[in-house]
């Protein structure tokens, strides 16, 4: 493990293991294909963990990314190799990934790439950030994203579906539960 903690034991290293069985190594290449599309970068798209990995985790690449997807997105990219410096960058990458439309839920912890503790939530934030690049000119990766299908009924059309019943709701056609012994009686 690439991070400056000591190896986790036991339920810990048990959920670590299970974290990273996520990890998709083709959904991470296709990412980092897509970042070396998008930013012009001349990165390693290898999508094995430690490549992805070093390629991202000082945050450098992903904020040349938000600049790439909107000029002047991160105002400041810190070159320097200094934990806070880096954090800085991610986090400022995370923002702009939110700006960008990309749902909380999709994001990732500055740890999660920093630390190496799930970079499936890196891919996934990539690839949610990837189907969006389409609305800012460039290209997208994964399945396009579903346009609104929103639906106008008018009030007699409403009024019509009030009148139904359904046969979903069943009958029991007046049966009780009365007279209904199971097992012995009890003894007294």
């Amino acid at each position: 493990m690439a991070s400056n903690r000591a190896a986790k034991s036991g339920f810990a290293a048990e959920a670590q293991r299970k974290i990273n069985s996520k990890y998709s190594e083709e959904l991470a290449q296709e990412s980092l294909e897509w970042i070396k599309a998008v930013t012009a970068e001349p990165i390693n798209t290898s999508g094995d963990t430690d490549n992805f990995f070093e390629v991202l985790k000082d945050g450098v690449i992903l904020c040349k990314l938000a600049n790439a997807l909107q000029p002047g997105s991160i105002k400041k990219i810190n070159e320097s190799k200094m934990a806070f410096k880096c954090m800085e960058n991610i986090s400022a990458f995370l923002e702009c990934a939110k700006n960008f439309g990309v749902p909380t839920q999709e994001t990732f912890q500055s740890v999660d790439l920093w630390e190496r503790q799930n970079l499936n939530s890196v891919v996934i934030c990539l690839q949610s950030l990837g189907r969006k690049a389409s609305n800012f000119n460039k290209p997208s990766i994964g399945p396009k994203e579903a346009d609104k299908n929103v639906r106008n009924f008018s009030d007699e059309q409403l009024r019509a579906g009030a009148n139904v019943i359904s046969l979903q709701y069943g009958s029991n056609k007046g049966a009780t539960q009365s007279g209904i012994n199971f097992g012995n009686t009890r003894h007294m």
